[in-house]
C-alpha cells in the first residue's frame, strides 16, 4: 500500500518542486519586483467556518509565504454583510493556528470601506463608472451573451455630478435593495461577460456585525478584493480556479488604482499586486459548498459546524483528524490549475499514517461477549506489560490485568467458522493480545439463541502470548477485564452522505443522498486507563480504530469517543 502512496505522490505537481506558482514567484523575485518581498493573503469571509477545501488555500497562501521568506496576511473579507459575524471570525483564527500557521498581519475589509468609497468616487469622477437602475433581469437583456457584444445601459451616459449625486443618496440609503447600483464603465463587447460593466457597489440595506447602520451600500467582492491587496501592499494573491475569469477585472482596479496613485511604494519600488489562480480541492462523499454547510446546520443535520461528520476543519478536529494529516493531504494533491476529485479515502489514509506514529494504544470491546477462563481460579490475576505506542519507544509500557472473566469482541467469535477464520470458535486455540493463549471449549446460549458466554482454557506455558513449544498461532484477540474494565459511550462516525458526489443525486436534493449509518452510538468496555482520557488526545483501540473523546460530550473520568478512522485502508490508486 506504501508504494500506491508514494507514486501517487510523485505524480502531483508538487513534488516537481517548481510548480506554477513558485515559478511565477521565483520569476518575480529574479525580475527584482516588489522590492524582491513576496507578500501573501488569506481572505475568508466570516460567514461560517473553513472546511477542509479552505485549509488547502491555508496550505498554499501561507505555504508560499514561508517559503519565500515573505508574510502572509490574514483578512476578514466582510463585505456581505447578510451572514457574517465576530464569533466567525474567532473561529476562523482557531482553525488557521490549529492547521500550524500563524499570520504576520490582520485585517478586517470593512475597515477600508472609506477608502474604497473615495476610490470609488475617483471612478465617477473620471468617468470609470455609473450609477445603474436596471434591474437584475433587465440586465440580462442588456449583458448579452458571450459570443455577441452586448447593449450599453441607458444609465451610462450620465454626467459625473449626476452619478456622484445618486451615489452618495445610496449610501445615505434614499433608494431602495434592487432599485441602483454603481458599475464600472468598461468593455460591453468583452467577450468575458464579467468584463462588461460589471457591478462594484450595490444596496444592501442591513447592519453590518462591525459598522452597525452606517453602510446601505456595500462594494462586491470584485472590487473590493483588488483594493485590500492594494492597501495592505499583498505582491502575490493566489485564488481558487473559479476567480481565472475574474482575472481581467481585478487587473483593471489595480490599473485605476495607480492612475489615482494608490499603490503602496516600497524602498522607491511600486507594489503591484498580480492574481493566479489554482484548482481547489473537492474531496468524494461530502459537500464543499458554505451554503450547503450552513443548510445542513440549520436545518439540523448535524449536530453544529463542528460535528465530526463534517468537512469542516473543526469537524475534523473534534473527530480526531491532526492538522499534520491534513497538510499531508494538501501536499499529496499538490498544487496544479486541473480540476478534480480527490477520493475521501486517501484523507483516511493521511490520518492513519500520521495516528500511527503518535496515538496511544490502549484495548477496548466495542460489541461485548463475555469469556470465562475456567482453569484461572477466582482472585488469580494474570498481569502482563505491553508497549503504550510499539511505533515510539519513549511512550514506554502500561500494565494490563486479565482476571477469569472477559469481554471480547462478538465479531471475533463464530460458532460455525467460515474459511479462514483464525479467531475464537470451539476448539480453536487463539492468542489474548499481550497475555497468553486461549482455546474455546464450549459456548453458553440464551432462551433465543444468542452467545452469551464463551468457556475455554489458557496455557500457563503461553504467557505474554508465545507459546514455550514455539507453535503457530495464527489469531490475536483484544480483550478487557470485566472486573477492571470500565463503561463508557462510543460514537461510530462514517461519511455522511452514502453517494461519492452528492449532488448528483437522482432526486435532485442532496439531502437525499444522506448515509442513514452515519454515526452510531455503542456502550463499549476499555481499559482502565481510558477514564483518564481528554479532548485532543490520540488512542488507537488495538484492531478496531482510532479514536478520540468528544471535547463537548466528554466529562473528566467519562470520556465519551469519537471514531476517527477505522484501521482498514480502503484507499485506492
Amino acid at each position: 500500500m506504501a508504494e500506491k502512496h508514494e507514486t501517487a505522490t510523485a505524480e502531483t505537481e508538487l513534488d516537481t518542486a517548481r510548480h506554477f506558482l513558485r515559478q511565477w514567484i521565483e520569476e518575480d523575485l529574479a525580475q527584482g519586483k516588489n522590492d524582491g518581498t513576496v507578500v501573501t493573503r488569506f481572505p475568508p469571509e466570516p460567514n461560517g467556518w473553513i472546511h477542509i477545501g479552505h485549509a488547502k488555500a491555508v496550505w498554499v497562501d501561507f505555504g508560499m509565504a514561508q517559503l519565500f521568506g515573505g508574510r502572509c496576511h490574514l483578512r476578514m473579507d466582510d463585505t456581505n454583510p447578510s451572514k457574517e459575524s465576530e464569533d466567525f471570525v474567532e473561529q476562523l483564527k482557531r482553525d488557521i493556528t490549529w492547521l500550524g500557521y500563524q499570520w504576520d498581519s490582520f485585517y478586517y475589509a470593512c475597515d477600508m470601506f472609506e477608502t474604497m468609497w473615495a476610490i470609488a468616487e475617483e471612478l465617477i469622477q473620471r468617468g470609470q463608472a455609473y450609477v445603474c437602475e436596471l434591474s437584475q433581469e433587465e440586465w440580462k437583456a442588456y449583458r448579452g451573451v458571450p459570443t455577441e457584444p452586448g447593449k450599453f445601459s441607458p444609465y451610462r451616459d450620465r454626467s459625473p455630478e449626476e452619478n456622484l449625486a445618486l451615489f452618495r443618496k445610496m449610501r445615505e440609503g434614499a433608494f431602495a435593495e434592487g432599485t441602483h447600483c454603481l458599475r464600472a464603465k468598461i468593455d460591453m463587447a468583452s467577450p468575458n461577460i464579467h468584463f462588461r460593466d460589471p457591478v462594484i457597489y450595490r444596496i444592501v440595506d442591513l447592519p453590518h456585525y462591525r459598522t452597525g447602520t452606517q453602510w446601505h451600500c456595500y462594494p462586491m467582492y470584485d472590487f473590493a478584493h483588488p483594493i485590500e491587496d492594494a492597501l495592505e501592499g499583498v505582491t502575490h494573491s493566489m485564488c481558487t480556479l473559479e476567480f481565472e475569469v475574474h482575472r481581467p477585472l481585478y487587473d483593471w482596479v489595480i490599473d485605476r488604482l495607480a492612475e489615482q496613485g494608490r499603490l503602496v511604494v516600497r524602498s522607491g519600488k511600486t507594489i503591484r499586486p498580480q492574481q493566479r489562480e489554482f484548482a481547489r480541492l473537492n474531496l468524494t462523499y461530502t459537500v464543499m459548498s458554505k451554503r450547503l454547510l450552513r443548510q445542513l446546520v440549520e436545518e439540523g443535520v448535524v449536530d453544529g459546524w463542528d460535528d465530526p461528520r463534517m468537512p469542516t476543519v473543526a469537524g475534523m478536529r473534534r473527530r480526531g483528524y491532526t492538522a499534520a494529516a491534513i497538510r499531508d493531504l494538501c501536499e499529496r494533491t499538490g498544487i496544479s490549475k486541473y480540476k478534480s476529485l480527490t477520493d475521501l479515502a486517501l484523507l483516511e489514509w493521511c490520518v492513519r499514517d500520521d495516528l500511527n506514529r503518535i496515538a496511544t494504544r490502549r484495548m477496548a470491546v466495542l460489541n461485548p461477549v463475555k469469556v470465562i477462563i475456567d482453569n484461572l481460579p477466582e482472585g488469580e490475576e494474570l498481569v502482563a506489560e505491553v508497549p503504550n505506542n510499539p511505533e515510539d519507544e519513549s511512550a514506554g509500557k502500561r500494565r494490563i490485568v486479565a482476571t477469569r472473566e472477559l469481554w471480547i469482541d462478538r465479531d471475533d467469535f463464530m460458532e460455525v467458522p467460515v474459511k479462514k477464520f483464525f479467531r475464537v470458535t470451539v476448539g480453536n486455540e487463539v492468542r489474548l493480545r499481550g497475555l497468553c493463549l486461549f482455546t474455546c471449549t464450549s459456548i453458553v446460549k440464551d432462551a433465543a439463541g444468542e452467545v452469551v458466554e464463551i468457556h475455554g482454557t489458557y496455557d500457563p506455558e503461553s504467557r505474554g502470548g508465545n507459546p514455550a513449544d514455539g507453535r503457530k498461532v495464527k489469531g490475536t484477540i483484544h480483550w478487557v477485564s470485566v472486573k477492571y474494565g470500565k463503561p463508557f459511550e462510543v460514537r461510530l462516525y462514517d461519511r455522511l452522505f452514502a453517494m461519492e458526489d452528492p449532488m448528483a443525486c437522482p432526486s435532485g436534493n442532496f439531502l437525499d443522498a444522506l448515509n442513514p449509518e452515519s454515526m452510531r452510538t455503542v456502550q463499549a468496555y476499555g481499559e482502565p486507563l481510558l477514564e483518564q482520557a481528554a479532548p485532543g488526545e490520540h488512542y488507537q483501540f488495538e484492531r478496531t480504530g482510532y479514536f478520540t473523546p468528544d471535547v463537548h460530550a466528554s466529562k473528566p473520568g467519562a470520556p465519551v469517543f469519537n471514531r476517527t478512522v477505522t484501521l482498514k485502508d480502503s484507499f485506492k490508486k
